[in-house]
């Protein structure tokens, strides 16, 4: 997936400590976001790919890349199955 472009009616606001919100303006639902979340969605929205998303987290957060590339995963699926992502 090179590009996972999100849905015009979730809104993220990122905070001074790096955490975020996620709003979906449709469902009324809020999804509270840890830094390295907010990281993801940011650059999701922004159209980058999975794989530099992946070199990202791994140079902020001095991961192993099998480590940052498992976070991606498991955050794009929880975006995907909450549908704050458009399908492909």
């Amino acid at each position: 997936m090179p590009n996972a472009p999100v849905h015009d009616h979730v809104v993220c606001t990122e905070f001074n400590n790096g955490e975020g919100v996620l709003v979906d303006l449709n469902t009324k639902r809020y999804y509270q976001l840890n830094e390295t979340a907010t990281l993801v969605w940011k650059a999701v929205e922004s159209g980058k790919p999975i794989d530099e998303i992946v070199s990202e987290l791994t140079t902020v957060y001095a991961v192993s890349p099998e480590h940052a590339s498992a976070s991606v995963d498991r955050l794009m699926k929880e975006f995907e199955d909450r549908k704050l992502l458009l399908a492909e």
